[in-house]
């Protein structure tokens, strides 16, 4: 078991922007997954968003990114990154937020979702967003 942490950057329609910009720094290579890929178009105009992406890197560099969809609030000084926690195991994802939970706000809950087998997010009592999934391969 093990598990990793990964800043996870959050954008308003620049996430493939930044990602691509972040790779020719950085080298490696990126993955980006649109709304529209995942089904999950909420407006047409941010169909090609980015819901989730990252660059991986062969020296150690990884990041995360997204574009915020404009029904969720954002503010680019306020909630510009969360703290990512990705592992292959369900019960040290499970304690990991049971753990983190406590005098947190629950943003959404770690349950199943359309892309991992378990995911959630949640605000710490210090104020940082925490996403917590266990990672599933992606055969986009």
């Amino acid at each position: 078991m093990s598990i990793a942490t990964t800043t996870h950057l959050n954008f308003r329609g620049a996430a493939r922007e930044a990602l691509d910009f972040y790779r020719s720094v950085f080298g490696g290579r990126t993955v980006a997954v649109t709304y529209k890929d995942a089904g999950n178009v909420h407006s047409e105009n941010e169909a090609d968003w980015v819901m989730w992406g990252e660059v991986v890197g062969d020296n150690g560099f990884h990041v995360m990114a997204y574009d915020v969809p404009s029904q969720l609030p954002w503010s680019q000084g306020e909630n510009r990154f969360f703290v990512s926690v990705r592992g292959d195991d369900t019960q040290e994802i499970s304690a990991l937020w049971a753990k983190l939970a406590e005098g947190s706000t629950v943003v959404r809950p770690l349950e199943p979702a359309q892309w991992a087998p378990l995911y959630g997010m949640l605000t710490d009592r210090f104020g940082v967003t925490w996403v917590l999934d266990v990672t599933a391969p992606y055969h986009g």
